[in-house]
């Protein structure tokens, strides 16, 4: 259900319909837009006759149920859309596009620092890169774990770059988010529901890719989780699902990006580079991104990909990341947001 408060509700008013959402063993969920506050109470749909009650308190402007299985990330919930503040002064789901950029994997301190400085002269708002990387052989180089994170932090002090990467175990969660900015759940994780637990109570934004076969429903359930225990800044990525076509390593889905924005207001960034597995077709496909709606992207880039330990036929290098932040300009201006 959600309670909708009304415009001018005092703070008193707030916390009497919270407490007696608790009361009836319901989890409040505080949403505060510019006018009004709106309260998500998430639990057992069999007693929402119940929570009708609560039309009656002060300050009350209405109680509605909640339709879409995924409730507090709905737009029934929240009309107007998340913008997810990270430090630095990047905002996600703003007018401005975020682009984050860097290699699939750390390899060293001077690949990254390289990497980094190049790719915030390009105009680079983040910066991504693996310390913890799920391969599908376990033979393929799996990250460096620990000093990975170390050597991610010393390129965010040296460019002011915060950064986003990976975690891939509920007993990773609180040493990834010590460092990380935003933590990312990758495809291969997305329903593994009690990592989405974990990251649900940690303290940093949550990055969810979509899973390979997960269909935008599912997606949303995931997010659905983070959601509910606590964490209200969860940032979607279509990366690309698993299809019967073989040109592209992943077939990009950009009608989920309008079939996003119309169901939830989540920031929704695409990843062309998981999408479409070459580099040739990143450019192209961060450009139609933009067009369909994108709050932004994530793109591999790496400053010598045909030596990458991983990804580097889908990774640009350096030279093509900053060609392309100089095309996307104008598409930009086109959608009516800034780069």
């Amino acid at each position: 259900m959600v309670i909708v408060m009304k415009a001018g509700a005092t703070q008193a008013q707030i916390d009497a319909v919270v407490a007696r959402i608790r009361e009836l063993n319901y989890d409040p969920h505080l949403i505060k837009g510019e006018e009004r506050t709106v309260i998500g109470a998430v639990g057992d749909d069999r007693g929402k006759g119940v929570l009708q009650t609560l039309e009656t308190f002060e300050g009350v402007e209405n109680v509605m149920p909640i339709l879409k299985p995924f409730k507090l990330a709905s737009r029934e919930v929240r009309k107007e859309r998340s913008v997810i503040r990270i430090g630095g002064g990047v905002e996600i789901g703003g007018n401005k596009l975020c682009v984050m950029a860097g290699p699939c994997s750390v390899e060293s301190e001077e690949q990254m620092l390289e990497v980094a400085m190049s790719v915030k002269a390009s105009g680079a708002h983040m910066l991504r890169g693996g310390a913890f990387k799920p391969r599908t052989s376990p033979y393929t180089f799996q990250g460096h774990a620990e000093k990975g994170l170390k050597i991610l932090a010393k390129a965010r002090e040296a460019t002011g770059l915060p950064f986003i990467t990976e975690v891939m175990d509920t007993a990773d969660v609180e040493l990834v988010a010590d460092y990380a900015d935003i933590v990312q759940i990758g495809t291969r994780n997305t329903q593994n529901f009690s990592l989405l637990k974990k990251v649900g109570k940690c303290h940093k934004p949550v990055f969810l890719k979509r899973g390979l076969a997960t269909t935008i429903s599912e997606w949303l359930m995931s997010a659905e989780y983070i959601l509910s225990e606590g964490n209200p800044n969860v940032i979607l990525c279509e990366r690309g699902i698993r299809t019967f076509e073989t040109a592209t390593r992943n077939t990009m889905d950009l009608s989920a990006v309008p079939v996003l924005n119309e169901l939830t207001h989540l920031p929704v960034i695409l990843d062309p580079s998981h999408g479409t597995g070459y580099r040739r077709f990143v450019a192209p496909m961060a450009m139609a991104s933009i067009a369909a709606g994108a709050d932004g992207l994530m793109i591999e880039v790496h400053n010598d990909p045909d030596r990458a330990w991983s990804d580097g036929p889908q990774s640009l290098d350096l030279p093509m990341f900053a060609e392309l932040m100089q095309n996307m300009k104008r598409f930009a201006d086109a959608a009516g947001r800034s780069l």
